[in-house]
C-alpha cells in the first residue's frame, strides 16, 4: 500500500509540473517584434499571475476587441506601474509581442498612458 501512494503522488508530481510549465510558455507571442496597438481600455485586471487587458480599437478591420496578457503585479511595479493608472474608458497604446497566429491580442511588454507616460519596455 505504501508504495502505491508514493506512485500515486510521483504521478500527480509530474503530471502538475507539466502544466505549471505549459501555463508559463509564451510561445505563442512574439516577443522579438513588438507591435504598439492603440485602444480604448474595456477590461483592466491587475492581478497576479498575470494582468489581463481588453482594448477596444477600430482599423480597416472594424471594431473588435483586443486581449492582451501581461507581467505579475511585481514586475509592473518595478517598471513604474502604480494602481489606478489605467481605467476603463482611457485611450492608451499597449506595446505586445503580438500574437504568432495572427489573432487580435498579444503579451504587453510596455503601456504607454493617456497623458504619454511609458511603463515597461519600448
Amino acid at each position: 500500500m505504501p508504495g502505491m501512494r508514493l506512485s500515486a503522488a510521483a504521478a500527480l508530481l509530474v503530471l502538475g509540473a507539466g502544466t505549471a510549465g505549459a501555463h508559463h510558455s509564451a510561445a505563442q507571442f512574439d516577443l522579438q517584434n513588438p507591435v504598439p496597438v492603440t485602444g480604448t481600455v474595456k477590461v483592466a485586471k491587475f492581478a497576479n499571475p498575470h494582468t489581463h487587458l481588453v482594448l477596444t480599437l477600430a482599423d480597416e478591420k472594424g471594431t473588435r476587441d483586443w486581449v492582451f496578457e501581461g507581467h505579475s503585479m511585481n514586475n509592473l511595479y518595478r517598471d513604474g506601474w502604480r494602481r489606478g493608472m489605467i481605467k476603463v474608458g482611457d485611450r492608451i497604446t499597449v506595446n505586445s509581442g503580438p500574437l504568432r497566429d495572427g489573432g487580435d491580442g498579444g503579451y504587453a511588454v510596455g503601456i504607454q498612458l493617456a497623458d504619454g507616460k511609458r511603463i515597461g519596455r519600448w
